[in-house]
């Protein structure tokens, strides 16, 4: 049975006319009830009647980029490489391609809002940056959504995220266990045995992969981790300042840090700072992803680089169709670590 506007209306508890306004932008809607429509247009898989369908068998010149947080240099070199890729002639009778940042503030909701968005707005491609969330509720519903995308001819890119298995969407993944390990195996090496972690946010991919090879550094080092030496938080610095204070709290002898991202390294070495401590002799300190202020730090961060210019390059051209997909869809992107003065030996007992 066709479903019509009136269906997604009563769906959304709404009228035909707030529906219609909603899917053709073209008047105000206060956020809750556009939220409570697209749902309803997605629940029940409602396409436009008359002309509008027929145009919906093609794409168009957009192209969506979802990101966490566009002021996070992480996102921002990846987004900016991505766009540059887009930009150009290559659209529709050779016209511009529009490259739309999509800014979700970490915020699930939002991201499930942006993809139905980008669908009903017929995107040529869309690539998603960053980790995604864990949790089967979000996860299905992204994948629901991917699937319809690939469907309605869009082509979807996920860079630094892992695979979406039977959605059609390319993935071009981080190592960020490999990594992590060798930033915790670095401090092991260097003699440290008693290792804080200030983590990302629990439900984010990226952190448990980060999470995990820092834990499988420690257990191959025989280092039996104390349930204190974790604190969890968002990706950024003053994360890292609370949470190196309330590790250096919980216990005082710790000599080392490791950071969920560079961001977050920087609150750590401020909060080391406040307490005294001098990094590296009294405190050590390693970053993740090698943004462009790590070298400037004093001292200069150690950290894991990972090649996000080059990442988000690769995934514009995949969206565009100028590069060939990886062999099963799933591409590998691997890390650097790269030794700077913010480590070096635990002083002595």
């Amino acid at each position: 049975m066709t479903v019509t506007l009136a269906d997604v209306a009563a769906r959304a508890q709404v009228s035909p006319a707030t529906v219609s306004r909603v899917l053709n932008g073209n008047y105000p809607v206060a956020a809750p009830t556009r939220e409570r429509v697209l749902r309803a247009v997605d629940e029940l898989d409602y396409v436009l009647n008359g002309p509008a369908s027929a145009l919906a068998a093609a794409t168009s010149d957009l192209v969506g980029i979802l990101v966490n947080d566009i002021a996070d240099p992480f996102f921002g070199i990846m987004a900016s490489a991505i766009q540059a890729e887009i930009g150009g002639a290559g659209g529709r009778a050779g016209g511009e391609r529009l490259a739309v940042v999509c800014n979700t503030g970490g915020s699930p909701e939002r991201e499930l809002t942006y993809l139905t968005l980008l669908r009903r707005q017929r995107a040529a491609a869309v690539v998603l940056t960053g980790g995604a969330v864990v949790e089967a509720p979000h996860a299905e519903a992204v994948a629901s959504r991917l699937r319809k995308l690939g469907e309605a001819g869009t082509r979807v890119v996920l860079c630094g995220r892992p695979p979406v298995p039977d959605t059609g969407a390319v993935a071009l993944t981080f190592d960020n266990r490999a990594g992590a390990r060798a930033a915790t195996g670095h401090l092991l090496g260097l003699g440290h045995r008693r290792i804080g972690c200030v983590a990302g946010p629990p439900e984010r991919t990226t952190t448990r992969h980060r999470l995990a090879g820092h834990r499988a550094a420690l257990a191959a080092a025989g280092v039996e981790e104390d349930p204190r030496w974790t604190v969890y938080g968002r990706f950024d610095r003053r994360a890292g300042y609370e949470g190196a204070s309330e590790l250096l709290r919980r216990d005082p002898s710790l000599t080392a840090v490791v950071a969920a991202n560079d961001s977050v390294a920087v609150g750590v070495c401020a909060a080391v700072r406040d307490r005294g401590l001098r990094i590296p002799e009294d405190v050590s300190v390693t970053g993740f992803d090698d943004l462009p202020f790590s070298v400037d730090v004093v001292p200069g961060l150690t950290t894991v680089r990972i090649p996000l210019a080059e990442a988000g390059a690769r995934a514009g051209r995949i969206a565009m169709g100028r590069e060939e997909t990886p062999a099963g869809g799933v591409g590998e992107i691997g890390g650097e670590l790269v030794v700077r003065g913010s480590t070096g030996a635990p002083r002595a007992s």
